[in-house]
């Protein structure tokens, strides 16, 4: 659990730590349209990725203070309405069906309960709405899977709660949502971070928007 003070020594270091990912956050960000709500938005790595004539208000969490204060200089550029709250997914502040889209980018690995986070995420998203999303995921090889589970304990303290080895796609599935246009990027037996990145509907019982 990310611990009251924060980690000030991830947050100076996640741009350079996030950059072998720079390459996915472009394929998945600027789907982004109407009311947006980011999860975990860290250093504000995707603020200029948006697209800014389909976003019209912004909201974003992010439980780290360290990671806030890096992250408004970014958010501030926005030409689009920006509130960044000090919350956790787990219980988001928000009313039901209230957004558009939901981004969600290496977010998963790190939340405490993050069962509780995905069905507060269904909650918020508009019946309408997208989610889209970009997590690095377990491993299909069986070795690098136990080696990925054995590195846990060490892991975690040192990336700020992250787990190796959580499988996002199933707990979105898990919580309701329908993820279709799933793609995969370093899907290799030896990757350590194989990663999954795609969209997601809300409630199977709701009007699902068309493709994007």
């Amino acid at each position: 659990m990310l611990v009251p003070s924060g980690h000030p020594w991830l947050a100076a270091t996640l741009d350079w730590v996030m950059r072998p990912l720079a390459k996915i956050r472009p394929r998945v960000v600027p789907k982004a349209r109407g009311q947006v709500l980011e999860i975990g938005v860290g250093t504000g790595l995707n603020a200029p990725l948006y697209d800014t004539d389909a976003v019209e208000t912004w909201h974003g969490i992010e439980p780290d203070p360290h990671m806030r204060r890096r992250a408004k200089p970014r958010l501030a550029a926005l030409p689009f309405p920006t509130e960044l709250h000090s919350a956790g997914a787990e219980d988001l502040p928000f009313p039901d069906d209230h957004f558009d889209t939901l981004v969600c980018t290496f977010t998963l690995c790190t939340i405490p309960n993050v069962t509780a986070a995905c069905a507060e995420m269904n909650r918020v998203l508009k019946p309408d709405g997208l989610l889209v999303f970009a997590e690095h995921t377990v491993s299909d090889s069986a070795p690098m899977k136990a080696l990925q589970g054995w590195l846990n304990p060490l892991w975690r303290p040192l990336a700020g709660g992250c787990h190796l080895d959580r499988d996002p796609v199933y707990l979105l599935q898990q919580a309701g949502f329908q993820v279709y246009r799933l793609q995969g990027s370093g899907r290799k037996p030896w990757n350590l971070t194989p990663i999954h990145y795609g969209r997601a509907r809300p409630r199977p019982d709701r009007v699902a928007a068309s493709d994007r």
